[in-house]
């Protein structure tokens, strides 16, 4: 039988690629439900090649147009967070692939995982801020989460049928994004055209620009603690500009495995979508001869310091990851906007965590509070 998969995100980058593979096996999949933030054009685009039942819209105004743009198709068209929830939690879908950019993402995942679906989640953000009651109500719910990072898929494939007990470390690649080996002085000077431009994989703007200050592997440091149940000292981070080993785990006996693949996303995703099972690649397949040389090296957090306030918000915990998540994505806008400089990002996320008072076990009340409180905070920095 076809899996019935609810799109959310579908017209960012991984929306699309997840399209992608869905286009190179129509056999196994179809699309019930496709949903975005306000990009009505390609979301028309969308609808009409694959014919979903529902199609929601976060942007009620936009949501609106879109009605009357597809009203010739029959196609069921809504809007408002409440959409998105329902798109996600609809009786009919069997996966939902989360790839809502930020906090965003996080009601619908709850919506979704309330109704034990399997969740292939792109958006880290919903288990930075909170992990903890997400993979409670996983538990609760009997849902399942399937991770659609790469470098999270890959540790997850080394992790098969190995007990959690037997891991020593999760190693964490990082290709340290477009600034490798710059100074700090020179940083200050970086534009969002140049922060955007990833050597190795294709993005959307803002995952661009937390790869580019490292902060994106924070943010998956926070997440693999609670998709695997590690703890953050068993996590390290390791700068590999090649991209081709994807991640590695360490076990207690010395071995490391480690998943290598071609960097592109759609690797990850069919391996989500199709899990269990794997299907034949769609994509150019990895030569080790031409590959060549693989390099690692240590993270340099003088010059990139996020990833350093990423592991001391996980270390305190509570609510100050949520507050680290939110003040980023804050920054992250003004950066794209042109009102704040490149290395003023991790200074608002510096900054706003400086004064916040962490709730040490919060519900997730507490955590949409800290998440506003953050972003209102870091909209008002000044320099």
């Amino acid at each position: 039988m076809k899996k019935r998969l609810a799109v959310l995100g579908s017209t960012g980058s991984i929306g699309t690629q997840t399209l992608s593979v869905v286009d190179a096996f129509p056999a196994d999949y179809e699309i019930f439900a496709l949903a975005a933030g306000s990009d009505i054009q390609q979301l028309e685009i969308q609808a009409r090649k694959y014919q979903p039942t529902l199609v929601a819209v976060a942007d009620v105004g936009k949501g609106h147009e879109l009605s009357v743009r597809l009203a010739d198709t029959g196609i069921r068209v809504t809007w408002g967070e409440a959409a998105l929830c329902q798109a996600a939690a609809d009786a009919a879908v069997d996966t939902v692939v989360m790839a809502i950019v930020g906090m965003a993402g996080l009601a619908p995942t709850l919506a979704a995982i309330r109704q034990g679906k399997t969740v292939c989640l792109a958006t880290k953000e919903v288990l930075v801020a909170a992990g903890a009651q997400v993979m409670a109500e996983a538990a609760r719910c009997q849902a399942t989460i399937l991770p659609v990072d790469s470098e999270h898929s890959a540790v997850f494939q080394c992790l098969h049928r190995e007990d959690a007990g037997r891991v020593e470390r999760i190693i964490l690649t990082a290709s340290g994004g477009p600034f490798y080996g710059w100074e700090r002085t020179v940083l200050a000077r970086v534009t969002p055209e140049q922060a955007v431009r990833h050597p190795n994989w294709r993005m959307g703007r803002k995952i661009s620009v937390d790869s580019a200050t490292l902060v994106n592997k924070g943010l998956e440091v926070l997440e693999a603690q609670w998709l695997f149940g590690v703890a953050l000292s068993q996590i390290e981070v390791v700068i590999h500009p090649q991209s081709i080993i994807h991640s590695a785990v360490e076990f207690v006996d010395g071995a490391i495995i480690a998943q290598l693949g071609q960097p592109d996303m759609r690797l990850p995703i069919q391996y989500a979508l199709a899990y269990p099972d794997r299907q034949p690649s769609i994509i150019k397949r990895l030569s080790l001869p031409e590959v060549g040389t693989l390099t690692f090296a240590r993270p340099d957090t003088e010059a990139f310091p996020g990833l350093a306030y990423a592991y001391r918000a996980g270390t305190i915990g509570g609510t100050m990851p949520a507050v680290f998540n939110a003040a980023n994505e804050t920054a992250v806008g003004m950066f794209l906007a042109g009102t704040i400089g490149f290395p003023a990002i991790t200074q608002v996320i510096a900054a706003v965590m400086e004064k916040h008072a962490p709730e040490t076990e919060p519900t997730l009340a507490d955590v949409l509070a800290a998440d506003a409180w953050a972003r209102d905070t870091a909209a008002a920095w000044k320099d």
